[in-house]
């Protein structure tokens, strides 16, 4: 019966939610203390059962209890224990339950961190947290319950999909979870400082931790969704445009534009209303990914395939959020929007500018991601829109925010002369413009290299040189808060991100290859030699297993051994295998024989050489520290701050 206690817990879970989301929001109304004092327990007994569901369903898989549907569609009795773990989110139901329990770890850290707010506006804050859990919870118990029960029970199940048996998929999906519901905590003080009407930017200081920190979980989950996509799928590819992948790039790209938005609205007042529409849009486009992974209008390799009811149901929520806080937003935001004037040139005016190329940006992915949607609706034929659509568009709006990044930190608020700039611009500039001339030497006329290496020096100057300004200016104690730290890492970040973008498509060569047993091939720098195939066994799962052993100038650098497994439902799966670099990654991926009779016959390979690979990721770590450094910013944790300014009338305050 242990099955049926998780769905005993979950629809506790619903009750409370349900408690969560009414109650305290009435308390506020009517002044109540004892009703708001609810949402704080709520929360907690919220995340108690759902954890406790979420638990039971790890175990059920871990213990092979194959009379709980799931576990029979999603595990065997081969699959190892780390995999069967991972399972719990490897399919629909699963992964709902994990945006779940995580989404209530969220909720019940802000109840636990956020005893310094007043508690008229937590209760707000909590019970928009509350009245999403319900939405989320009835779409788990009513559909996709992932403790239904198959009778007669199987002797044994089927698989969990061989592209999810990675070390990658036991910490990609929860990172990436954490970003997405991370994002509701920025939504719920957004519509907490609507409904209430009383406070000016406290609200904003009290949100920009947690707006950091889901940035940052996003950031990860980003940054290990591209490392899987590289080396597991085979294609030596790192990022395709592809819908899922979209789906969690656009909250991203709006999150960053939120994350600078909240330092204006905090620190000068100005971009309030816009500060409140970027945090409802955030959490609006992790919703909307949630959709597009789980209605099957789109067709991706990271999508699950289910059935309409998910998808109208994960629709009406999608307009029933949205809807309702635009609403809110419409009659509310100028009672909160204020703010002091700034001139063109100014800290301000930067982050407008940046904040708008983002957002476009963000918009740009989301045409693009609907496109082929829009044109069946109608009847424009079968279209399809890829990297050409998106690579041209989104360079061309993210060229400008990376020749504006240096500046930021130098620029005052509300107003810098021009004649400030002008040091860092000339420093810059010629770190920039020396280095392309050097890269000329180097990369044999690719523009796109050039043109890459010039703006990540250009990125990465300007930071170091505001860097060494703050060391040599500024007392030790006083040169760098955890927030100037974490914008300072983040931007380096870009940098290094922009020069391994640029540089490893430029550069990157592969060659698709015929070899047979002691055939050789050249690639570049680099000769490739076939020792032969040999059969492997893993614990699910058979191989054939090549051996190639990689030389350059006649000494061997590397041996490497791609796979073909052929897993327990007989689905086949390419596995790459990659010798890393800080400089450049040798990437082989194991093709087809091409006489399967011949016992030692010719395959074949496709082989990859793949320059400044690795600084993609490193430019992510950069960022996702950033985010992190900057939560940590003792000034968030402050209740103080924050006038509290009465409405002019009861009748105002819309809670």
């Amino acid at each position: 019966m242990i099955p049926e206690l998780g769905q005993l817990a979950l629809v506790l879970a619903l009750i409370l939610a349900i408690v969560q989301g009414i109650l305290p929001l009435i308390g506020a109304w009517r002044g109540h203390a004892g009703l708001m004092a609810v949402a704080r327990p709520a929360a907690t007994g919220q995340f108690v059962f759902v954890a406790a569901a979420f638990a039971i369903l790890a175990w059920s898989l871990y213990s092979h209890d194959f009379s709980v549907r799931y576990v029979a569609v999603n595990s065997n009795m081969a699959l190892p224990w780390y995999y069967r773990i991972a399972a719990t989110w490897g399919n629909h139901e699963g992964s709902v339950l994990l945006w779940i329990l995580i989404f209530n770890v969220w909720t019940v850290a802000l109840a636990a961190f956020s005893r310094h707010l007043p508690q008229v506006f937590l209760a707000r804050v909590l019970a928009v947290m509350g009245l999403v859990g319900t939405g989320f919870l009835m779409f788990s118990i009513f559909t996709s319950n992932p403790f239904l029960r198959l009778l007669p029970m199987p002797l044994d199940g089927d698989d969990l999909s061989p592209l999810l048996q990675d070390p990658g998929m036991t910490f990609h999906p929860p990172m990436l979870y954490m970003g997405y519901v991370g994002f509701s905590v920025a939504f719920a003080f957004s519509i907490a400082a609507l409904l209430g009407g009383e406070l000016e930017q406290a609200w904003v200081r009290w949100s920009r931790p947690w707006t950091n920190a889901a940035w940052g979980f996003l950031t990860v989950g980003i940054v290990a969704g591209s490392w899987w996509s590289y080396s597991v799928l085979g294609w030596g590819g790192w990022w395709a445009w592809d819908p899922v992948e979209n789906a969690s790039f656009m909250p991203w790209l709006v999150g960053a534009a939120l994350i600078h938005a909240q330092a204006v609205t905090e620190k000068r007042g100005s971009l309030a209303a816009w500060t409140l529409l970027l945090a409802i849009f955030a959490f609006s486009l992790s919703l909307l990914g949630t959709f597009l992974v789980r209605s099957g209008i789109l067709t991706s390799v990271h999508a699950f395939a289910t059935d309409p009811r998910r998808g109208v149901f994960i629709l009406c929520f999608l307009v029933a959020v949205i809807g309702s806080s635009l609403l809110i937003y419409a009659l509310r935001a100028p009672t909160v929007a204020s703010g002091k004037a700034f001139a063109l040139v100014s800290r301000e005016a930067s982050v407008l500018v940046g904040n708008l190329l983002l957002t476009v940006a963000a918009g740009m992915v989301l045409l693009g991601t609907l496109f082929p949607l829009i044109g069946d609706a109608l009847h424009l034929g079968k279209t399809s829109v890829g990297s050409p659509y998106f690579g041209l568009l989104f360079t061309a709006l993210m060229s400008p925010l990376v020749l504006l990044l240096p500046f930021g930190p130098y620029l005052r608020w509300g107003k810098s002369e021009p004649a400030a700039l002008v040091s860092v611009a000339a420093r810059a500039g010629i770190a920039a413009l020396v280095s392309a001339v050097i890269a000329t030497f180097f990369v044999h006329g690719h523009l796109k290299a050039i043109f890459g290496v010039a703006g990540a020096i250009w990125v990465m100057t300007g930071t170091l040189l505001y860097v060494y300004k703050r060391v040599r200016e500024m007392p030790a104690g006083r040169r760098f808060t955890a927030e100037m730290g974490g914008m300072l890492l983040a931007h380096f970040g870009v940098g290094v991100f922009v020069a391994g973008v640029m540089l490893s498509e430029s550069l990157s060569v592969f060659s698709d290859v015929r070899m047979a047993p002691g055939d050789s091939q050249t690639l570049g720098a680099y000769s490739f030699r076939f020792d032969g195939i040999q059969e492997t066994r893993g614990p699910n799962w058979h191989a054939d297993q090549a051996g190639i052993t990689i030389s350059r100038h006649g000494e061997v650098v590397a041996t490497l051994h791609p796979q073909k497994r052929v897993y327990t439902r007989e689905e086949v799966q390419t596995e790459s295998a990659i010798s890393a670099g800080v400089f450049r990654d040798i990437y082989v991926t194991l093709g087809e024989p091409m006489d399967p009779k011949q016992p030692n016959g010719a395959w074949a390979f496709r082989l990859y050489d793949k320059p400044f690979i690795r600084w993609l990721w490193l430019g992510g770590l950069f960022m996702l520290l950033g985010g992190f450094l900057s939560a940590t910013e003792k000034r968030f944790r402050s209740g103080r701050g924050g006038e509290i300014r009465k409405p002019a009338s009861n009748a105002q305050v819309l809670s």
